[in-house]
């Protein structure tokens, strides 16, 4: 019944295998297990296997090493070219080191060059401005003067960004900056571009500054020396242009500045001397603020009451107002004159003279030499005359002309002396 009875799960029951083994009269049987036949299978493969794997082993040992040692060689020679690869970037980058450093020191000592040429302009240019600025003169404000101490000034933040290029033609590189990582060369570089670019612009304001001192300079020259001349008045000093010519060639920065200060040394020393002969003319009012009351040529005579010939000019002024020189010059007449009353002639030179009449109190001396603008007396009514007044005459080799001319003159230039 046992043998005969079926599991719900694994069907019919199968009996275990049984080994007989006979021999004559004696008969002994083994029953195998299925634990035990698996046991044995197992062992079996396991040593088949192992043998299989030390045979192939055994066969392809010198197979497996050489690959071994091919490997590593390679892994090896791999090594030895990263590391000559990295040697040899070293090496470029300690070249490119020296390099930038040699560039650098030579940047630097060309800004200390350009730097002392500056300053050495500058000391230049500072007694050019002392003469411009305190000598009495002045020009006028549309030359604008350069800076004895220049700054240099920043550049745009979105101007081209230039670094350093040793196949560049130009010391000063303009390769731009590539996006991305900027070396401590390449902003050094940058700085040094910026400041080279500054110190251009203040040499160009420089330069530019000096010519239009030199323009103004000549042009207010040949205003004072023009109005002298229509006045009638002799001008000593050279204004006209010489005949000059030549190719156009380009001059250095030095040279052309050196130029440029000559050229505006002598502009000043032009204008200077005419200033210093239109400050001795007779062109200047002897009671400044005064107005005229009787003018130059035929008018009727205020005592006659018939026309007569007015040597000079009339300014109405009350009694004891200071009377001023008009020019420089020496005092050949001082006391009483006639009609004139107590009067004061000067000469001025070049055969100009000046007359000063009616006077109530003398204060100059025959023979004494006085400047532009000394008080030479007072306004009073000696003489012949209806009232205080100053008389002012201008004579040319003693023949009277209208004073009005040279007062107009004085007048024009009155702002450029």
């Amino acid at each position: 019944m046992k043998e005969n009875r079926q599991t719900s799960v694994f069907g019919r029951r199968k009996e275990p295998h049984t080994v007989i083994i006979a021999r004559g009269d004696h008969i002994r049987h083994f029953v195998v297990r299925p634990w035990l036949a698996a046991f044995i299978g197992s062992t079996v493969a396991a040593m088949a296997v192992g043998y299989l794997l030390a045979t192939s082993y055994l066969v392809l040992r010198d197979d497996l090493l050489g690959a071994t040692a091919a490997r590593q060689a390679r892994m090896q020679q791999a090594y030895e070219d990263r590391i000559s690869a990295l040697r040899a970037q070293v090496d470029r980058i300690t070249s490119r080191q020296i390099l930038d450093q040699q560039l650098v020191e030579s940047k630097v000592s060309e800004l200390l060059a350009r730097q002392s040429q500056l300053t050495q302009r500058h000391g230049r240019i500072g007694p050019i401005l002392e003469r411009v600025n305190g000598t009495g003169g002045k020009l006028p404000e549309t030359a604008p003067l350069p800076s004895t101490k220049p700054e240099l000034r920043a550049l745009n933040e979105k101007a081209p960004v230039v670094i350093a290029d040793s196949t560049a033609s130009s010391f000063w590189s303009t390769k731009p900056v590539s996006q991305g990582y900027e070396s401590a060369a390449d902003r050094a570089d940058r700085l040094f571009v910026s400041i080279n670019r500054s110190l251009r612009a203040i040499e160009s304001e420089q330069i530019d500054g000096i010519g239009n001192a030199t323009e103004t300079a000549f042009l207010a020259a040949d205003e004072i020396a023009e109005a002298l001349e229509a006045a009638g008045l002799p001008v000593e000093v050279d204004t006209s242009d010489e005949a000059v010519g030549g190719p156009l060639l380009p001059v250095e920065a030095g040279i052309q500045f050196e130029a440029r200060v000559r050229e505006l040394d002598e502009a000043l020393s032009k204008l200077e001397a005419v200033k210093a002969l239109a400050r001795e003319m007779p062109i200047h009012n002897p009671v400044p603020g005064r107005p005229v009351s009787s003018s130059f040529g035929v008018r009727r005579d205020p005592i006659i009451r018939r026309p007569a010939m007015h040597a000079g000019i009339d300014f109405r002024a009350p009694s004891g107002t200071d009377i001023r020189s008009a020019g420089a010059g020496t005092v050949v007449k001082s006391g009483w004159n006639g009609g004139y009353g107590r009067m004061v002639e000067i000469d001025h030179g070049n055969g100009l003279t000046t007359r000063y009449a009616h006077m109530s109190k003398l204060r100059v001396k025959k023979g004494q030499t006085v400047e532009t603008g000394d008080v030479v007396g007072e306004v009073g009514s000696s003489g012949r005359s209806t009232g205080p007044h100053l008389h002012y005459e201008v004579r040319r080799n003693g023949d009277a002309i209208d004073p009005l001319r040279f007062l107009k003159a004085g007048k024009k230039v009155s702002n450029l002396l």
